[in-house]
């Protein structure tokens, strides 16, 4: 069967797809996968056929006048959020897709729940659709009717019409990576099909440092993603994680010259990059900003979280691991190196919270595996 994926152009938006991706390239499907140039390489590297579509998210946001800085400031507006995930990607990626559509010929599209674009491509072309989730269920920020306003607008010059319900997955079956104990609840809308997909951290290849495998004394893993690097966060949040008598490895990001943190202390390593995936299983306590593949990563490792939520999902997902009692917390406004050492500590020796993690691991290994799931794409098309 050829299956055509696609995804919005960030990490957080393709890296959760790859699993599935390489899964069905595995089980002998055609595969080809639609995103921005800059995945290529994270893409070819597993046989899988890519080609160039959509436009870089950050650009979507300077088209509507609300890039980085204005995400974060009291004059941002949610309704520009609207306009970005409802007008501006989803229009250019149909674009995109239409002309791959006609090339590849897919008999499925698999469309990233943030980029239903690529779905109204494929209900232009007569072409069967699925959903794939890359967290819990997300809705962007901002009023929905102005949200549908702008797809309905998408979607009428197109020549289709938008389903009832939840818009973004567009009355596709949805394939489901959050664990069903820490899904919205208000999730699904009827008439939605779900299928669950087991959540896989995923990373590209990398070298961990040689004493990670060692494991001598616990190790804290400290990330602040892809896209909401902040150097002040990472020099307090590295100061009150230092005070322990732990291992602790940084991952700059993309976002944050790893030189420009500083001199650390002796049980401090900074790298700009760190293959995640990798490093997750050694771990035993993991810092980071809440960004949906790292907490999905984490529920699948089974360790304590601390979520240094900066904007966007981050937070939902913070409140979600507090609640769960997976972890703890810190917002901007409370952040001192005092309130890391002392929440890390606690998480590190809490036996209620190793209890909810090891739980936590146990329900997402019973979850269906990608191989699973990619044998049975086929009932979709």
């Amino acid at each position: 069967m050829r299956i055509l994926f696609s995804s919005l152009g960030s990490h957080g938006h393709t890296f959760p797809l790859l699993p599935l991706v390489i899964a069905a390239r595995e089980v002998g499907h055609d595969v080809t996968f639609a995103t921005t140039a800059q995945f290529a390489s994270a893409i070819t590297r597993y046989g899988v056929d890519h080609v160039p579509g959509g436009m870089d998210m950050l650009e979507a946001f300077e088209l509507a006048n609300a890039g980085p800085s204005a995400r974060r400031s009291p004059d941002f507006r949610p309704e520009r959020v609207s306009r970005v995930f409802g007008s501006i990607l989803p229009r250019r990626c149909a674009a995109d897709l239409a002309p791959i559509i006609v090339d590849r010929k897919p008999d499925l599209v698999v469309h990233e729940l943030a980029n239903p674009g690529a779905g109204l491509a494929a209900k232009v072309a007569g072409v069967p659709a699925v959903c794939h989730s890359f967290g819990r269920m997300w809705r962007p920020t901002g009023p929905p009717e102005v949200l549908r306003a702008h797809l309905a607008e998408v979607a009428a010059d197109l020549g289709v019409d938008l389903p009832d319900g939840d818009l973004m997955p567009l009355g596709n079956p949805y394939l489901d990576i959050c664990p069903p104990s820490v899904q919205d609840p208000e999730f699904p809308v009827s008439p939605t099909v779900v299928v669950p997909l087991r959540p896989v951290p995923f990373s590209e290849p990398g070298e961990l440092p040689s004493w990670v495998p060692e494991h001598r004394k616990p190790l804290v893993y400290l990330t602040m993603g892809t896209a909401f690097g902040n150097i002040g966060v990472l020099r307090t949040t590295i100061a009150g994680l230092a005070a322990l008598d732990v291992r602790v490895l940084v991952s700059a990001g993309p976002s944050v010259a790893a030189e420009a943190i500083g001199d650390t202390p002796d049980n401090v390593v900074v790298r700009q990059w760190l293959p995640q995936a990798d490093i997750l299983p050694h771990t035993d306590l993991v810092v980071h900003h809440g960004g949906a593949g790292t907490t999905m990563g984490t529920f699948a490792t089974g360790v304590p979280h601390l979520v240094l939520p900066q904007g966007a999902d981050q937070f939902s997902n913070a409140d979600v691991v507090t609640a769960a009692g997976l972890g703890d917390q810190v917002l901007a406004a409370d952040l001192t190196a005092e309130v890391v050492t002392a929440k890390a500590r606690r998480l590190l020796t809490d036996e209620a919270v190793a209890a909810a993690v090891k739980a936590m691991a146990a329900e997402v290994a019973a979850m269906p595996s990608p191989v699973d799931v990619a044998r049975g794409l086929s009932r979709y098309a």
